[in-house]
Order: structure tokens, then sequence, then C-alpha cells
């Protein structure tokens, strides 16, 4: 990017912030008297005034149903989809209203308000994933009004928040163990201290996390992972005229698996759901990760407040994995009964492994100001924003051989040396303006955001390309309140994906362009609350990623899509409505989604290895189904508590083709990737119990049934769901 050009927009938005201060000086609508970063929600109580559809979950429910998942957060929550890989949610896939989910890659993922995958832009695969149960909370924002929180803006934000530093020393340690040697704890300490200086405050937290893991590979051999987060947080607010905090976050995350890519066949799968494959035994997982951050929050007045953060990350990772099985890829050899023998080790064969090994690094600056003031009978909460970011990958790969000798023995017979796969690179400018303007029961948020990307790729022969990108994007969301217990929310939005520099340099890939809509109704009285959103989004331009399935391939556009959908949150206690000593909230969640290709491409339609290959006009888009519901009830007296939790999805299809035999009807390339994914109906049972002020026991039961169905066919092969897993432990708050 040419330095002039920097310049020229870093000093557009400073102007922007000078020229609206101006006229915010005879503002009469003072600022929240808060020195706290600046978050996507906030709070449940702030969803009701807000112009677009949003979730938030608290501490309490992460901590009152056990949470260790983002998986199990997002099932309750209205108009998201998940797929399950590993059966603990350390690789999520997440769709919000039907954008493509795999490994979360349409999704922009914070923590604390600062951008969290391992390379947003370069290559936003979230192979890295915070791990909420150490969050104080999770904040979910669907539809229009997102263009404060780029890059990826089809698919909506999810923003994971941090332990909060607490205001008195405060000691908390959550311990659990539970089923296939899993162990969980979850410990912190702070305290907020008063000094001559300013206030001080302190959080030292870690969180770790072990199992055994639930699959059995033949022969023997663990299948679960160790997991390790520590984190140091520190603030000052120093005694000036100037209302100021300083605030700095230090995290780290250090994680082995035994995880694998492959799945097993059709029959295998139905038969022995909990199976793995002997050739899997090599397969391993490893990587660790860093994410800093310094912010600087300041209230300069009662109507001007300012937020800026310099954050660096770092992710790095070497996945070693079974990929060929006698020269054939793996999603092919499933339905080949004699190469399934050599994977289980009943015949002799070849094996190859490739271990994928990746470096991502990010940094960036990013501000933001708000400003209040009055104009006439309009009362304005103008937000000035702009970021600067640096993002890359590093490409390395290594292959070994291994030799099976029919008796469930694999030798290593041959090793590749280390070679270089590429760099991706993305320098990104980004800017935006949005205003709340709120007149009497009516609140209107327009926004508009700019992104200027440079992109840089260097080739696995070392050949450099060179480019960028131009993305604007604009929405209105609006906000109308009709009675103290009605509102009506409603929006349009234009929303941006930009694919990685490869994509873009090299196979001419555009970005991903959505235009959605959205209306919907908010009703809250006493202790009932519902909402019913209705959702359209018309996609152009989309991305058919194969992230997650080692072909190594740029990305290519797949053509056009149209969702449409009907979300609806119901929740009511009727032991609050009554009167009664103890609580009964319950709650119903409900998602209908229609996802179909149109105007597919010849890329689409032609087979091949991607999520969307074999897809026509009219087909449903893979991993969306038409249902997805959830339901639970509790009972909580003054020391006890217990939540039943249903969840149910219907079913939809592996890939875009949307059959169970692509070469019978195409001419494709067969892969077990191809069929359909279970219905399924699951439910989770937990409870605790206040024995002192300071002690609480904790348990429950997830899948309490032993439900089982194939919930994902990707990356190699179908794999079903976790089965019936208990924990119990206690909870230590001093």
């Amino acid at each position: 990017m040419n330095p002039s050009t920097r310049i020229e927009l870093t000093t557009t938005a400073a102007l922007l912030a000078v020229i609206t201060a101006a006229s915010a000086q005879d503002a009469m609508t003072p600022i929240d008297n808060t020195l706290e970063g600046l978050t996507v929600v906030g709070s449940a109580e702030e969803i009701w005034t807000l112009p677009g559809s949003a979730y938030y979950v608290d501490t309490e429910e992460i901590r009152e149903h056990g949470y260790t998942s983002i998986n199990q957060v997002l099932a309750k929550v209205p108009g998201v989809y998940v797929r399950e890989e590993d059966g603990f949610g350390n690789f999520p896939n997440v769709s919000l209203r039907g954008a493509d989910g795999t490994r979360s890659q349409k999704v922009t993922i914070m923590e604390d308000g600062i951008l969290t995958a391992p390379s947003p832009y370069s290559a936003p695969a979230a192979y890295y994933s915070p791990k909420v149960a150490r969050m104080s909370g999770v904040e979910v924002l669907k539809g229009s009004s997102q263009v404060r929180y780029g890059p990826h803006t089809t698919g909506g934000v999810l923003n994971f928040l941090s332990t909060e530093i607490p205001d008195e020393a405060t000691f908390y340690s959550r311990t659990t163990g539970g089923s296939y040697g899993t162990f969980f704890n979850h410990t912190y300490y702070g305290d907020t201290i008063e000094t001559e200086a300013g206030r001080f405050g302190y959080l030292l937290e870690v969180m770790a996390q072990t199992t055994d893991g639930f699959r059995d590979i033949d022969g023997g051999g663990d299948s679960g992972f160790d997991l390790v987060e520590p984190m140091i947080k520190l603030f000052w607010e120093p005694n000036t005229a100037l209302k100021q905090r300083f605030e700095f976050k230090f995290g780290a995350s250090d994680q082995e698996a035994d995880e694998t890519y492959l799945g097993l066949s059709e029959f295998d799968v139905r038969a022995f759901p909990d199976r793995r494959y002997a050739a899997t035994r090599f397969d391993s997982f490893d990587s660790e990760a860093t994410r800093t951050y310094l912010k600087w929050i300041a209230e300069p007045s009662d109507l001007l407040r300012i937020e800026s953060a310099a954050y660096f990350n770092t992710f790095n990772r070497s996945w070693d994995k079974l990929d060929q099985v006698n020269g054939t890829s793996l999603h092919q050899a499933l339905l080949d009964p004699a190469r399934v023998a050599v994977l289980n080790g009943s015949a002799a064969g070849t094996l190859r492994t490739t271990d994928n090994m990746r470096d991502h690094e990010a940094f960036g600056w990013q501000n933001q100001a708000n400003f209040r003031f009055d104009t006439g009978p309009l009362a304005h909460d103008l937000a000035v924003g702009f970021r600067l970011h640096y993002d890359r990958e590093d490409r390395l790969q290594q292959r070994d051989t291994y030799t099976g000798n029919g008796a469930g023995n694999f030798a290593l017979t041959g090793a590749t040396p280390i070679t270089f796969g590429g760099i991706n690179e993305v320098f990104a400018t980004a800017l935006f303006v949005e205003d709340e303007i709120k007149t009497g029961r009516l609140t209107l948020r327009p926004g508009v955001r700019y992104e200027f990307l440079d992109l840089d790729y260097t080739n696995s022969g070392w050949s450099q390309f060179s480019g960028n990108e131009n993305l604007f994007m604009a929405g209105i969301g609006a906000n109308y309140e009709l009675d103290d217990c009605n509102s009506i929310i409603g929006g349009i939005y234009r929303g941006m994906s930009s694919p990685a520099p490869n994509a873009y340099l090299t196979a001419g890939t555009e970005a991903e362009e959505s235009l959605g809509y959205e209306i919907g109704w908010r009703h809250r009285r006493d202790a009932f609350s519902a909402e019913l959103v209705g959702f359209y989004t018309d996609f152009d331009q989309l991305i058919s990623t194969d992230a997650g399935f080692g072909v190594g391939a740029p990305s290519q556009n797949a053509g056009e899509a149209d969702i449409i959908g009907i979300e609806s949150l119901v929740q009511y206690d009727a032991g609050q409505a009554a009167g009664w000593a103890l609580s009964v909230p319950t709650y119903v969640s409900a998602t209908w989604t229609s996802a179909e290709f149109k105007n597919t491409t010849s890329f689409l339609a032609g087979g091949g290895d991607a999520v969307y290959q074999g897809g026509r006009d009219g087909n449903e888009i893979p991993y969306v189904p038409d249902w997805k519901l959830a339901a639970g009830i509790g009972v909580a007296g003054e020391k006890w508590g217990v939540n039943l939790d249903m969840y149910y999805v219907n079913t939809s299809w592996g890939t875009g083709f949307n059959g169970d035999s692509r070469a019978a009807l195409t001419g494709g390339t067969p892969t077990i990737r191809d069929g359909k994914i279970d219905a399924l109906l699951t439910f989770d049972l937990t409870g605790h119990y206040q024995v002192t002020e300071n002690v609480r026991l904790v348990g429950g039961i997830t899948n309490l049934f032993d439900e089982r169905g194939i919930v994902s066919r990707i990356p190699e092969g179908p794999r079903t769901n976790a089965p019936r897993m208990w924990f119990t432990g206690a909870e230590l708050t001093f």
C-alpha cells in the first residue's frame, strides 16, 4: 500500500473526529459514567434497545450449565448453526443465518473487542477459538448494524468477554472431573486497590482441560487433548484531571490433541460410532497461541469518549495427519472396502501423512470515538473509528510414508524434507462512521464502513503476487418502542467477506457480498419476554471454501444464494410471575431456514473437494438444516438448582450436491462427503447445590439419553456427535 494513501486515510479519520467533536460542544446528553471497554451488545437488558437481532450469554448461564464448548452456548441461540467436529468444540464451525460455517470463516470472531482468529484477513479459518469456559460472557450479533465489526460482515459477530477484574479481592476456582478421564479447572484471583496515584486492578487466571477422548483407536491409543490457557490482566486509572484508564492483557494457549481428519465408512459409523481406525494412531495437533493488547480509554468530557487499543496475536500449529491410503484420498477410500481394510489394519498397504505447519501473526491499532450531541429533537451518539491491521500466514509442509503389515502394525518407511508452501499477507485500513439517532421512541442507526486491503502472496516457488481491494459496506437499523412492553426492529445491511490473498491474486476470486434484510418484534413484561424476527439475505459471489480439507487449492466463487428464515425466542419464569420462593425459568428457541443456491458456477457444479462442490440451482446449502429447536426448564431454590435442556436439528446435506452418489448423476468424483447429516434430538441435565456461602457443588450429564447420529462428513468422512458424558465437581469463591 502506498504510504501517502495510508496517511490520507488516517488523516481523514482524524478530521472526522475533530469536526464532530466541535459540533458536540453544545450537546446535552452525557455519556455513561464508565471506563470499561466497549462491547458489542453490552448486556441482556441492552438487547431491548438494539436495532438488530442479538443474544447475550452472561457468567451465570455459563457456570450454571457447565459450558466448556462454544457449540453448547450457541445451541440455544436462534439463527445460529454449529457443526460439531471433535466432540469438545475445539474446532468450531459456526454459521450465522446460513452463511458458510466451515471453520467459522464468515464470522468476525473477537475477544474483548479485539480480532482473535489466527489471521482474520489472510487465513481466517478458526483452528484457534477462545475457550468459552473461561469467559464472563459471550455476545452474538446478527442482522443489521454491523459496520463497526469487520472484516467479515456477511455472517455476523461473535465476541468473547474475558474474566473481568473484580472490584474487591476475589478468589474463584471451579474443578470438575468426568467421563473418559476428563478433568477441568478454571481458577483466578484478582483485586482492585485504591492508591494515591489512582486505582489499580489486577487479575491472574488459568484454565486447563484434559481428556482421554471418547473415540477408541483400533489397537489402542488416546483420542483426547490437553489444553492450558493462562492470562494476566491489569488496569490503572490515574488520579489526573483527565478521566482515563490504561488496560493491559496477556493470554496464552497451549494445546496438544490426538485429533484426526479421518472419519469412518458408512457401515462403521452406524455400527461403531466411537471407533477410530488404527491408521490414525500417529495423528496429532499441536498449537501455541498468544494474545496481547494495551488499551487506553478516556473521557475528556461528559460528551466525548475515546478508546484506543494496540494488539498483537500469534498462533502456531502443526497438524500431522493421515491424508492418503494406497495413493487415494481418504474421502474416496472410505467407499472402498479394500482400502478401509488397510485403514483398520487388517490388510497390508501404504499410508501417507501430511504435517501442515502454519505460523500466524496479527497486530494492529484500532480506535473509536463516541460523541453525544443533540440537534433539535434528535439525540445523537456518533461513533467514528479506524483500524490499521496486518496479518500473515506462513505455510510449511512435511510428508511421511508408513507401510502396514496387515496385522495392525505400521512402520515408517519414508519421509520428505520440510517444504515451503507459501505466504499470505494483508495490510488492512478500515474506517467506519455510525450514528445512533434517537427521537421519542424511535432509534435509527445508519452507518458506513470502508476497508482498503493491500494483499501479497508468495507461492511455493517464491513467485510473488501483489494487489489491492476496496470493500464498501453500509447499513441502517431501526428500533421503535410501541410502548413499554413492545418494540419493532428492522434493518437492511450490505456485507462483504474477502478471500485470502492467494485466491484473490491467482484465481481471481472476488469478495463475497450479501444484502440482508430483517424485521422483528420484541415483547417483555415482568417474567415474560419474546422475540420474533424474519430475515432474508441475498448472497452474491459466494466463496466456496476448502478450509479443513487439506487440498491447498485457492477458494473460488460459487454463484449466488437466497437465505430466508424466521427465528424466535420465548422466555418465561413461572415462579417469578406467581411470586413463589422457587424460580422456574423456561425458554423455547426456534429457527426455520431455507438456504438455496442460485446461478451456480461451473466450478461449483463440476465436482471436487470444497464443501459447496456438486451444487446446482435450488440445492440446499450444506450444514444448514431447515429446523433448529431448543427448549429448557429449570427449577431453583435458595441453595439449589436443576436445569433440563433439549436440542433438536433436522437433516441437512454434507455437500452442495445434496445426494448420496455424485458420480451416478453428474459423472463427478465419488466421495463419502456426499450424503445426509442426521436429524438429532439430545438432552442435557445440569444442577448445583450451595453447600456454604463459599462452596457450591456442580454436576451434569450431556446427551442424557446417548442419542447418536452423523453430525459431519468433513474433513474426511462421517463422524458422530459425542456420547453421553457426565461431570461433577465444585466451585470455590472467596
